[in-house]
């Protein structure tokens, strides 16, 4: 096991587009969703645990949230949770983690993965990213681990790379969340693959990205590091948080660095990021119909049926619609438009209050 090797897990997510079902109070991360039992929280550390030293695993998440992750994760200390005054995307997130990581091992492997995606190959996702981590080890490469697409997803960043024959191949080209015209095209010419959230890179290659891409917060965050570790360590991050921009990782660093590799991967991957998602992963009949509830189906097809309640739910002549039932909401809309759940969401805050998110 190697000592220098380091998990961080980000789990400071809302889950909006899995509304009703994820909530503010109880976001998708801490929800067993597929039914395993364990939420998608514990499922991603599971990953992990045999790999690294288990004193080598982070979480960052929204102070909020720590209860939550003190319950379903007893295996951390205090000092492995990480709490965010408020939400900035994932720069700050990373910054945080690896700048106090730097502080205990400047020659710390960190692997960044996010905390409700699933992975149904263990073996053939740990073959990936012992690959990465071994190259992640002379400091000088910002790593992700690609996955071919299969339909053009507007909600996933893609990578465009130099084929060199080797398994570390060198990124031309990073946009985060294209257009559906520009992923389309993507996908017709062969040479681009999805981004799945999951860096691993050398803390100095990093720092350094930071240093060059995001500079003030760079110096923030480094200068709070002085306190990390300590009694002011909270207050010092405030602080940081504070005056840092609102800005992911891909597009704060990823697409500017020239240092960026990606090692590609076939392991069964799905960001669970909607409804959609789950109806595509789940058991259907005959009509295409997923019936997650107590139910009688009538005319309908391509239809998901939740509920988390044993209410009975009759319905009828319905086709790609979702219906759902989560504790004080019920929710009946086409399944496949993801941009509208954040548009309920956003109506529902504006309209009714937040005893409905």
């Amino acid at each position: 096991m190697n000592n220098n090797s380091y998990v961080v897990i980000m789990a400071g997510g809302i889950g909006s587009r899995f509304w009703p079902y994820s909530r503010n109070t109880k976001p998708k991360q801490f929800l067993d969703i597929l039914k395993t039992g364990r939420t998608l929280i514990q499922t991603t550390y599971d990953r992990f645990a045999p790999h690294v030293d288990k004193k080598n695993i982070y979480v960052v998440s929204n102070q909020e949230y720590k209860g939550l992750i003190n319950e379903q994760l007893p295996e951390l200390d205090d000092c492995q949770i990480l709490l965010e005054p408020f939400r900035r995307n994932t720069a700050p997130c990373i910054a945080y983690a690896c700048y106090k990581i730097n502080k205990s091992n400047p020659d710390a492997i960190i692997t960044v993965t996010p905390s409700d995606h699933m992975i149904f190959k263990d073996e053939a996702f740990i073959k990936s990213w012992n690959t990465s981590v071994e190259a992640a080890s002379d400091q000088d490469k910002l790593i992700t681990i690609g996955l071919k697409p299969h339909s053009p997803e507007v909600g996933y960043g893609y990578i465009q790379y130099l084929e060199t024959g080797n398994s570390v191949k060198k990124v031309k080209t990073f946009t985060e969340k294209p257009e559906k015209a520009l992923a389309e095209k993507f996908i017709e010419s062969g040479d681009f693959v999805w981004n799945s959230g999951i860096f691993i890179w050398g803390v100095k290659a990093i720092i350094s990205a930071f240093e060059d891409s995001l500079p003030e917060m760079a110096e923030v965050f480094s200068e709070a590091s002085d306190s990390f570790f300590s009694d002011n360590e909270q207050k010092a991050v405030d602080a940081a948080y504070a005056q840092s921009a609102n800005i992911s990782i891909d597009y704060g660093v990823m697409e500017h660095s020239q240092s960026v590799y990606v090692v590609l991967g076939d392991f069964g991957w799905s960001d669970l990021g909607s409804w959609n998602t789950i109806y595509e992963l789940a058991e259907k009949d005959n009509n295409g119909n997923s019936v997650q509830a107590n139910a009688l189906v009538y005319d309908t097809k391509n239809t998901l049926i939740s509920s988390s309640n044993n209410k009975l739910i009759v319905v009828q002549g319905l086709q790609d619609y979702l219906v759902t039932e989560c504790d004080n909401v019920i929710l009946i809309c086409k399944r496949n438009n993801e941009q509208k759940f954040r548009d309920f969401v956003s109506d529902v805050k504006e309209m009714k209050g937040k005893e409905f998110l």
